[in-house]
């Protein structure tokens, strides 16, 4: 199919060479020459700018071809700051995409306007999306992170995301995997394929999905005799972890048929890109597992609970998942301890001469 673009002039030079222009729009007098050709990926956005009466140059960053000082401005700004972080090892690559994601959410809408938008705004773009609050939900958090960032760097004033509402109520995050699951998972996927090696990465180091890509014999290691696992979580402010390498855990890293720098490894032999990655295939291994609605993270969520019903305390926890607040760990063992508690108080009423 042709694709035509109106005002663009293709003009043939004494030398052969074609010099392209566009007329502006609403001035016909008026023509600004291409740097780019039709070839060229950024040719589109630097014609429809031509055609607005911009000349832009193809190198331009996002922040430079934003008008200053308004949202598409202060977002590309933010986005630049984010990839130094993840440059620096300061921000993870899944942070600053979940990011990127709100960013053009946002721009898509409202590029144009002034950086000092009205919250009514904001809260006409949550409720867009009130059929899936969470996703709501996240995209004010993303731009009330946005605006704090050029607070505290002076470039604006107020932040408009402040005081907006949750509309998502919640439903407790992922579900832990009974016992019942674990079963049912490895009957489907036995010992020495990808998910049931998956699924025993993840049971027996609680990791998250995203440091699961790339754990591997090189993390490996001896600890007083005893052999181990130690790893740094990709999570920013999570402690190092360093576990006992358990009888399952090993043996299941060495059935593997094909081996490897990281455990998991892709139909292809290679190391899952991306937490998304791994996080999707995982799902349809539970789908055809016959276990809807089941992730990678509740696996980490029962890891959690069956470390507190066999005794372990909410410290101990913390060092298996890598947790550095007490309260993060809680929610494992706080039925746990409340139960013991209530088992020993109506023990004392049992003695009663009733």
């Amino acid at each position: 199919m042709k694709i035509r673009y109106p005002g663009l002039l293709a003009e043939k030079l004494p030398s052969g060479a074609i010099r392209y222009r566009v007329r502006v729009e609403g001035d016909k007098a008026r023509r600004i020459p291409l740097s780019v050709t039709p070839d060229h990926p950024q040719f589109v956005e630097i014609y429809r700018a031509a055609r607005g009466g911009v000349t832009l140059a193809p190198e331009a960053t996002p922040e430079e071809r934003a008008i200053r000082y308004s949202i598409g401005w202060i977002a590309a700004k933010h986005l630049a700051a984010m990839e130094r972080d993840v440059e620096a090892g300061a921000t993870s690559p899944l942070t600053l995409k979940k990011r990127a994601g709100v960013m053009k959410v946002l721009t898509d809408r409202y590029s144009d306007y002034a950086m000092k938008m009205p919250q009514a705004k904001l809260i006409a773009l949550r409720d867009e999306f009130n059929a899936t609050p969470a996703r709501a939900d996240s995209i004010i958090e993303g731009v009330r992170s946005m605006y704090r960032w050029a607070c505290e760097r002076g470039l604006c004033e107020v932040n408009p995301a402040v005081g907006i509402g949750r509309i998502d109520p919640g439903k407790g995050g992922a579900v832990p995997w009974s016992s019942d699951d674990l079963r049912k998972f490895r009957i489907r996927h036995p010992a020495g394929t990808t998910p049931h090696l998956c699924l025993t990465l993840l049971m027996f180091t609680a990791c998250r999905i995203g440091d699961a890509i790339w754990l591997g014999r090189g993390n490996e290691t001896t600890v007083q005799g005893v052999q181990a696992l130690k790893w740094q979580p990709a999570k920013r402010g999570s402690a190092e972890v360093t576990i006992p390498m358990l009888p399952p855990l090993h043996r299941a890293t060495r059935a593997a048929a094909v081996q490897g720098k990281t455990y998991l490894l892709n139909s292809k032999g290679a190391a899952f890109s991306t937490p998304d990655s791994l996080g999707n295939m995982f799902r349809r291994w539970c789908g055809s597992a016959g276990l809807q609605g089941r992730s990678a993270h509740g696996v980490r969520k029962a890891a959690g609970h069956l470390l507190a019903q066999e005794g372990c305390s909410q410290y101990q926890i913390m060092t298996i998942h890598g947790h550095t607040q007490a309260q993060t760990s809680e929610i494992y063992t706080k039925g746990v301890e409340r139960w013991k508690m209530a088992r020993a108080a109506m023990a004392a009423l049992e003695e009663m001469d009733w």
